[in-house]
């Protein structure tokens, strides 16, 4: 899958670098890597034995305020949010802030009983496949940014399979349902195709 993450320069995209083999913060995420592909997930989120707390998060951390400044996938493609209600004009901001801002308000819509009625017989909204499009929409630039801009931590943490099969079933299910307008999906259109073809 390395066609679409050769490398691309822009002034708007600066990737991060990669951490200097040798250097402590190496030996911690390759002491990540090696739990993780062990299976055992609660003992890869464990504190080293000895270590710093703070480096340990450190490392664990590779979508932050200054590795991503803005909400992109690839150079070409940049999201802007607004929820239409605290934010209404569309505001440019980093990724986590928008990963953040965007968690928040899809939890709003799932907790809204007007919504998503929880009770049987309550019938759901008028509104409802336009909102389920939305979030779904909104979800898929997650995607978008993790292939595009993190790639490379998601191979290095050998998870490229998980996250393969995650994207491929929430895919298929949009597609089935024709739930995400095409030119949404621009920023993966080869991923998809790719994906889609090994099924037919």
């Amino acid at each position: 899958m390395s066609f679409l993450f050769s490398s691309r320069s822009s002034k708007t995209f600066k990737p991060k670098k990669n951490i200097p083999e040798g250097s402590h913060q190496y030996e911690l995420l390759k002491h990540a890597e090696a739990t993780l592909g062990s299976g055992n997930l609660r003992q890869a989120v464990m504190l080293p034995e000895g270590e710093d707390l703070n480096e340990w998060i450190a490392v664990n951390k590779f979508c932050t305020e200054a590795s991503c400044p803005v909400m992109s996938a690839g150079p070409r493609y940049e999201y802007h949010w607004a929820d239409g209600t605290n934010i209404k004009k569309p505001i440019k901001c980093s990724a986590p802030k928008y990963i953040d801002y965007l968690m928040t308000w899809v939890q709003d819509q799932l907790d809204d009983e007007t919504l998503f009625p929880s009770k049987i017989g309550v019938p759901f909204p008028k509104n409802f496949m336009s909102v389920a499009k939305t979030i779904l929409k909104r979800l898929f630039r997650v995607y978008a940014h993790i292939y595009h801009q993190h790639f490379d931590s998601v191979m290095q943490l050998q998870e490229e399979a998980h996250l393969n099969t995650s994207f491929k079933h929430f895919i298929f299910f949009v597609q089935e349902f024709n739930l995400i307008d095409r030119r949404e999906l621009a920023p993966l259109q080869e991923l998809i195709e790719k994906l889609g073809s090994k099924d037919r």
